[in-house]
């Protein structure tokens, strides 16, 4: 073990409230005697990472799903996947499928089989009118479905893609009155990649001309996918005027967004308008292009903090792609959709540098082995208030291995989601906050960073001392709770993290104290062991 003992000065802060027409805002201000006569204090410090003594667990999740879409519904927590499959909960964590596979006995999907020539018509199937090598060796191609209960119809409706290629796609629909299906197909709604003769195979030319299409869709003969979407990933929602909208798309042209006819599921298309990068069949750009890698969109409203969050995923998704997930917010549910620098990615730029990144690869202890690749999320607002987030993840094993998980975010001062470190367990965040004894300490700390690569983030040690000092052993800096809540900042350096403590469960069960904040589009964790006296 390494131990270090290191001089720091010990500033005492005294809080100041001043009241305004907003309410309360607190401020932190150093008397003068304390800023001039500051007192040197002796700390033994042991910056050495270890797990000895830290039980390993591993909260088994009991059924792979890819791209897991969530639905709360009869009592119930849904996840729908990539490849057909369907799988249901209670808890949050030990799901059972419900369905799963290519075959006609799939009682979630199943109902596709009958109309199988009509619903792979386009694409996802040997009989897809998109000639390809994939579609010639056989198979469906069904992914990233989502479910929601339409009010208006009265009936569950999925929305999923077929596809062909990287991007010869279809957005299609169907209905139902269960959760769990079946779900009736009721047609195709969106399609890209065609080239111009394939495109006759669609129902583009019923919104737009041909000259229209011709001057925009195409580059030369071939679809112009830095500009245009690739019509997959959909994912629906209500507003907070009941009205329903579908974002989609991946990598080629970036995320857009269409508004849906509540009475028919249909999609509405818009007016023309170049100048706030509105089509009038795909839609609104709202995210990427020149085929950066962003995908799986997913937008959750939420009336607490009167938000509405966009989550996309970077990266390639397999173990060493440096999948991960990033978000954006807006006051509307149209958009502009903006990062904590008030950007986002257009075309041309490295979107590395733009969107919060709440979540990649990392090491955590009680980890058996490190989470890569977390990536394609849902979010879901419980009837209780509490947020989450659904994904899934690989792991640093050599495979290709991948299961769901859930994390609870708890929303930051500034209305920014600040993501949990471990999969929830039933925590609750005290609503009449942490105090600094129980909050101080020796903490495993981890910074997601921003680049899109396959490293993992590895725990350091950071010490919040109970002077208000924090430290590390490359950086110093400052930290405080705000008094009665569970509010935290952090100081490290040039950056200023905004975050929240909670109390909850690691992997294998043990209680620990922890943090999770957010500064300069980046998120910060930290974990102490409660029963170590750290």
């Amino acid at each position: 073990m390494r131990s270090k003992k290191t001089k720091i000065l010990a500033a005492f802060a005294t809080v100041v409230i001043t009241i305004s027409g907003c309410g309360s805002q607190i401020q932190t201000t150093l008397p003068e005697q304390a800023q001039t006569e500051a007192a040197e204090v002796d700390r033994d410090y042991d910056f050495t990472v270890s797990y000895d003594g830290i039980k390993k667990g591993n909260v088994s999740s009991g059924a792979s799903v890819h791209d897991p879409s969530v639905l709360k519904a009869d009592g119930k927590y849904y996840i729908y996947g990539s490849h057909m499959s369907c799988a249901s909960c209670e808890d949050l964590k030990t799901w059972r499928f419900v369905a799963n596979g290519y075959r006609e006995s799939n009682t979630v999907f199943g109902q596709i089989y009958n109309v199988y020539d009509e619903a792979f018509a386009y694409a996802g199937s040997p009989k897809s009118t998109i000639p390809t090598d994939d579609a010639k060796n056989g198979g469906e191609h069904v992914w990233a479905p989502d479910v929601i209960y339409n009010k208006e119809m009265g009936k569950y409706v999925m929305y999923y893609c077929t596809t062909s290629t990287w991007n010869a796609s279809n957005l299609c629909y169907g209905v139902s009155d269960s959760p769990e299906g079946p779900f009736e197909w009721q047609g195709a709604l969106i399609y890209s990649g065609y080239d111009k003769e394939t495109i006759k195979a669609t129902d583009i030319l019923e919104y737009v001309s041909e000259e229209y299409a011709n001057e925009t869709y195409f580059k030369g003969n071939e679809y112009r996918f830095e500009d245009f979407p690739n019509a997959i990933d959909p994912a629906v929602f209500y507003d907070g005027d009941g009205r329903m909208w579908m974002v989609y798309g991946s990598w080629s042209g970036g995320i857009f967004l269409l508004e849906l006819d509540e009475k028919t599921g249909k999609v509405i298309h818009p007016a023309a308008d170049p100048d706030n990068n509105v089509d009038p069949y795909y839609g609104k750009r709202l995210l990427g292009g020149g085929h950066n890698s962003i995908e799986g969109p997913y937008i959750l409203w939420d009336k607490s903090s009167g938000y509405y969050y966009l989550f996309v995923s970077y990266g390639g998704l397999n173990r060493d792609g440096g999948y991960q997930i990033r978000v954006f917010r807006s006051d509307k549910p149209d958009g502009e959709y903006v990062d904590m620098y008030g950007k986002r990615p257009e075309k041309g730029f490295n979107h590395a540098y733009f969107g919060l990144k709440l979540s990649g690869n990392y090491m955590l202890p009680s980890l058996s082995k490190a989470y890569k690749a977390t990536g394609h999320n849902s979010a879901l607002v419980d009837d209780d208030g509490r947020k989450y987030i659904v994904y899934h993840t690989r792991f640093d094993d050599g495979s290709e291995r991948h299961s769901p998980r859930v994390h609870q975010f708890i929303v930051n001062e500034e209305g920014w989601p600040c993501m949990l470190p471990y999969q929830t367990q039933g925590e609750e965040i005290s609503e009449t906050g942490y105090s600094m004894q129980e909050t101080a300490g020796r903490y495993y700390f981890i910074d997601q960073g921003m680049k899109i690569d396959g490293k993992v983030a590895e725990p350091v040690i950071l010490y919040l001392n109970d002077d208000g000092t924090a430290k590390t052993e490359k950086s110093s800096g400052t930290w405080e709770i705000k008094e009665g809540t569970y509010y935290m900042t952090l100081t490290l350096g040039e950056t200023t993290y905004s975050g929240v403590f909670c109390e909850m469960p690691d992997e294998a069960g043990t209680p620990v104290m922890t943090f999770s904040a957010v500064g300069n589009d980046e998120s910060v964790w930290g974990v102490k062991y409660i029963e170590a006296g750290e």
